[in-house]
């Protein structure tokens, strides 16, 4: 089976169909190995982000790929793996804190981490270019509690490839308790379409 994909325009998914047997085509949105340096593919000010293309993908169990891989520590000086968070469904957001889409979707992402707490779902940012100060203040502002890990050096970004492309910001996969990526959001998070991807994952 191949993984069920949703773009931008197509009528929106129900969570029963998310829930549902996955078919359809897989995605033609990830790009090549990122490298270690991702400086100049993300402009700062708002209007310099590079956004993803909204496109939602769920894999089936047979044809997801091998565990991930990563690990760093905090902005709170925690350090944490991918190996870690074995056991638990993660959901893992790429984002940085002048993203306009980041922002619109961290509300939402802190709801749902709350609501999925004690269903033993982790929540893990990624930060692929701020520094302590703007990164924390960002987490203030919106009440984030989950942990993020900085990667200014793109090295959790390339233990991401072909799962996350570079330049896809914010992006959100959902990762089994094996480790494997079971579905990913290329885009600002749409919050029922997440939360379906969620429930179908802490299903299995």
């Amino acid at each position: 089976m191949s993984a069920r994909t949703t773009r931008p325009g197509m009528p929106a998914l129900t969570r029963r169909s998310l829930l549902g047997a996955a078919g359809g085509t897989t995605a033609a949105l990830l790009l090549a190995a990122c490298g270690t340096d991702t400086g100049d593919r993300y402009a700062s000010g708002d209007s310099g982000y590079v956004s993803g293309s909204g496109v939602s993908t769920e894999i089936p169990a047979a044809d997801r790929a091998e565990p991930l891989e990563f690990s760093g520590t905090s902005y709170d000086d925690e350090d944490l793996s991918a190996a870690d968070l074995r056991g638990e469904v993660l959901v893992l957001n790429v984002w940085y804190a002048s993203c306009p889409p980041c922002r619109k979707e961290a509300p939402d992402l802190q709801a749902i981490h709350e609501e999925y707490l004690e269903q033993g779902v982790a929540f893990l940012g990624v930060n692929v270019r701020d520094a302590a100060g703007p990164a924390q203040a960002f987490e203030q502002s919106y009440g984030i509690t989950y942990p993020s890990l900085p990667d200014p050096d793109a090295e959790i970004m390339y233990a991401l490839r072909g799962q996350v492309a570079p330049n896809a910001v914010p992006s959100t996969l959902v990762v089994d308790r094996e480790g494997r990526v079971a579905a990913r959001i290329s885009g600002a998070a749409d919050p029922s379409v997440l939360r379906a991807m969620i429930d179908a994952v802490v299903a299995e």
